[in-house]
């Protein structure tokens, strides 16, 4: 699977861990397929972009992105994609863990929001979807809302879903059934 060799040699710190990787879906021509690679190893990924990996940043059908759940972690690695000389730029708000406050979305194409799964999943309060959502319209960004969780909250409420992992979107407030795709 694309997604763990890159994360695989990403977290390496010898850049001939790439060598390894097989090249097809790196070149122009291979646009059957998109691929998307996804790493919370964002300065590292920004460097190897701008460097040796150039070639494949460059790649339209290859989309760059970094997972944003928090401010301390998160929000800071928002600026190390958006130093990267990558074609397309995406981000990953799942699961969104807390009010990111206001964030600079230039150069991004797509943003992913959605709360998590699971047992032991902490909450999304939907204000926080919201507020994504509205900073996407102002500055002109695809969003795509993929799943309230297994915990939405709406300020303090737990909110009813009938579906385990939030994902039925009829069950939704209405302003949040976004499925937006970036245009390339």
């Amino acid at each position: 699977m694309l997604n763990k060799d890159f994360e695989r040699a990403i977290a390496q710190a010898d850049d001939r861990s790439f060598l390894y990787l097989d090249p097809p879906y790196y070149q122009a021509g291979n646009e059957l397929y998109t691929y998307q690679v996804l790493t919370k190893r964002s300065e590292r990924m920004r460097d190897l972009l701008n460097s040796r990996l150039g070639f494949a940043a460059r790649a339209p059908h290859i989309w760059w992105g970094v997972s944003v759940e928090d401010r301390k972690y998160g929000v800071p690695r928002i600026g190390h994609l958006q130093a990267a000389n990558a074609s397309v730029r995406f981000l990953s708000l799942e699961p969104l863990l807390e009010d990111i406050g206001e964030i600079s979305l230039g150069g991004i194409r797509w943003t992913i929001v959605g709360g998590e799964s699971g047992n032991r999943a902490r909450p999304l309060d939907i204000g926080w979807a919201r507020s994504v959502l509205r900073q996407c319209r102002e500055q002109r960004v695809a969003c795509f809302v993929k799943q309230l969780g297994h915990r939405p909250i709406s300020g303090q409420t737990a909110m009813r879903l009938r579906s385990f992992n939030g994902v039925d979107w009829g069950e939704w407030p209405a302003d949040l059934r976004v499925r937006q795709y970036p245009s390339l």
